[in-house]
């Protein structure tokens, strides 16, 4: 089939980039299947294994959806419904009640089921892009991996789990200083700035790593950072919402809302096995998988199917800026 892939942003990703990296994986397997497929992305966009063509928000969509294309997989929305069969992803989350396309899948349960539906494909990392892990190799400091300005990703509370620890902290993706929200300055020697990585730098430094630490204070709606540092072998410490429960089991990780609690499990880090990390990945949350999954949803539409029952709505705004961490 042809499955044209939609987005408003530059492809590839060079460094920060969560959808732009999962509609690329995905569409390098449906490449790789025999499938045809282009992208309709931001003008700078290159693909070796797939048609670009330039997305223009200011003409009519279904104008610039080729003839011979099959399905239209949308990663945001356009100004009006696809003539051609779809599905929609929504990768983030959102704080209004309204009323979502019939087609909308989410990229966890917890994030389906907040909106009501139970339509949902993990995203899957491809490893080719990651390498083959080092796991034997001696490491001797933890690791925080996302937008470190993005207070509900609580950067500063991974950096004080980690000094009660006793553990050196790697931050990937945030500065010591910041002035985005607010002047922050940072001085504690045991955290070490990185700023935004991508590549083969990133890669290192969580291969480095004896573990991901990542005290969230939102309903993550996945969080593809989770499953790179399982990748390199590192359990995931971190609180219990959104889709962590149903991505770090406890046999690859530990989840708490509690300071204290998570500062005593990252003591015996070493207790987890690194090669049970990574193939937990490879099992579950490859390219492999969600492919898999997007094909599956893909057909349910071309037989005339719609993926939810009712049009998908978020059942409960969350009052609390931030959730509980204490």
């Amino acid at each position: 089939m042809h499955v044209l892939i939609v987005n408003n942003s530059v492809i590839p990703a060079i460094r920060y980039g969560g959808t732009e990296r999962v509609i690329w994986w995905l569409g390098k397997q449906l490449a790789a299947r025999g499938h045809k497929v282009s992208y309709l992305v931001a003008a700078g966009s290159s693909c070796p294994f797939a048609n670009v063509l330039v997305f223009d928000p200011t003409q009519p969509f279904n104008k610039q959806v080729p003839d011979d294309v099959d399905i239209v997989h949308l990663n945001h929305g356009v100004n009006e419904t696809p003539l051609k069969p779809y599905i929609i992803t929504r990768h983030g989350n959102m704080h209004q009640q309204k009323k979502l396309d019939i087609n909308t899948v989410f990229v966890s349960a917890d994030h389906a089921a907040r909106f009501g539906s139970n339509s949902f494909v993990h995203n899957g990392i491809d490893p080719a892009d990651y390498g083959i892990p080092v796991l034997d190799n001696k490491r001797t400091y933890i690791h925080f991996l996302g937008d470190a300005a993005w207070r509900v990703k609580n950067v500063k509370g991974a950096i004080k789990i980690a000094g009660m620890a006793k553990l050196p902290i790697h931050i990937i993706g945030g500065v010591r200083f910041n002035f985005n929200q607010g002047i922050r300055l940072t001085f504690t020697p045991n955290a070490h700035f990185h700023g935004m990585l991508g590549g083969e730098k990133k890669n290192k430094i969580i291969n480095d790593s004896k573990a991901f630490l990542f005290p969230v204070r939102w309903h993550e709606p996945f969080g593809i950072a989770i499953i790179e540092s399982l990748y390199f072998g590192c359990p995931v410490f971190a609180t219990p919402y959104g889709s962590l429960p149903e991505l770090v089991n406890s046999e690859v990780g530990f989840l708490s809302d509690n300071s204290v609690e998570l500062a005593n499990a990252l003591k015996n880090v070493d207790a987890f096995n690194r090669k049970r990390c990574h193939e937990y990945v490879l099992s579950n949350f490859s390219s492999t998988q969600m492919c898999d999954k997007y094909l599956y949803y893909y057909n349910e539409v071309l037989n005339g199917n719609t993926l939810n029952v009712v049009q998908p709505m978020l059942q409960k705004i969350q009052e609390e800026k931030f959730l509980k961490f204490d």
